[in-house]
């Protein structure tokens, strides 16, 4: 890891040198993949400073691609773990790195792995310290699956700044109430602060998607500000959370009916749901997009409370 991250020569991509990387790797950017490659220097730097980086920041970035973001990133943090399932384009990010920023060659570990099943255990193999912060361009088709499972295999991680489709941005930092409110909203804010960061807009890409991006931000909890810690005390963090996206998803499973309802299943009969909720305090008659991630805490532990 160098000194000082920003005092190091770093060349970022444009427009004509992704073209060219492209070429020479003889890739179309696959929908499959989700990729869109951003070919504006503005635009990285801007994520970049969103993120509110440090030197000291060990950054897991997913789906680098050609690299521009990863280069953007080394302007600021002192080291970047780089993990990519397309082979041609995993292979090609070291040489990327040692023509851009020469002198960060040791400071980028590229990951051949699919980030849906990295774990704790990959990345201590590949010789890299644990993430302080979640910096992507995720790919669009399998973002918030990929958001969620980092964060909570890396609890390591305390601050996000990803990109995605703009309706994902804002089904993510939704409040409760609103027709976009959702599973997304309330796995996302059982772990930290959730914001929406920005909006990018299409041209920045290549290829140009047909909707703009969003820039979302996740502060995580510390122990000290999490509002439910009593609970994660009690119960155990792991278990917590499966409870609160268990009944998460069972709530908005048929999001129009109420909670006794929606919840019958969950709980074997509507009474039985009906005394859960209550035991919770929470309005039977209610529905689950009117409860904000503390309240579907509530019932959770109502749940494990119950014989």
């Amino acid at each position: 890891m160098t000194d000082s991250a920003e005092n190091t020569d770093v060349r970022l991509l444009g427009p004509g040198e992704i073209r060219a990387l492209a070429a020479e790797l003889d890739i179309t950017p696959t929908k499959k993949l989700g990729q869109n490659f951003v070919i504006d220097p503005n635009t990285v730097r801007r994520i970049v400073a969103a993120a509110d980086l440090t030197v000291d920041d060990h950054v897991i970035e997913v789906g680098p691609g050609l690299g521009s973001l990863t280069l953007a990133l080394l302007e600021a943090v002192g080291d970047v773990t780089a993990v990519e399932i397309d082979r041609r384009l995993a292979d090609r990010l070291p040489r990327t790195i040692a023509e851009f920023a020469p002198g960060r060659t040791g400071d980028v570990t590229v990951v051949d792995h699919d980030a849906l099943t990295l774990t704790a255990a990959d990345l201590t193999d590949a010789g890299v310290p644990a993430p302080t912060a979640l910096v992507a361009n995720l790919p669009y088709n399998v973002s918030v699956p990929v958001l969620l499972h980092l964060l909570e295999e890396f609890p390591s991680i305390r601050r996000v700044l990803v990109m995605v489709q703009l309706e994902v941005a804002d089904r993510l930092a939704a409040a409760p109430g609103s027709k976009i409110y959702g599973v997304p909203s309330v796995k996302a804010g059982f772990h930290g602060a959730v914001s929406k960061a920005g909006t990018i807009g299409k041209n920045v890409f290549w290829p140009a998607p047909k909707i703009d991006s969003g820039l979302v931000r996740v502060d995580r909890y510390t122990d000290a500000d999490r509002p439910w810690q009593g609970a994660v005390d009690t119960w155990g963090g792991e278990r917590l959370r499966r409870e609160v996206f268990a009944v998460t998803d069972a709530a908005f499973l048929q999001r129009r009916k109420t909670l006794r309802a929606a919840l019958s299943g969950y709980f074997g009969s509507g009474p039985d749901a009906e005394a859960v909720l209550v035991a919770a305090d929470i309005d039977p008659k209610e529905r689950g997009e009117k409860l904000d991630t503390a309240r579907f805490v509530d019932l959770a532990v109502a749940a494990l409370e119950r014989p």
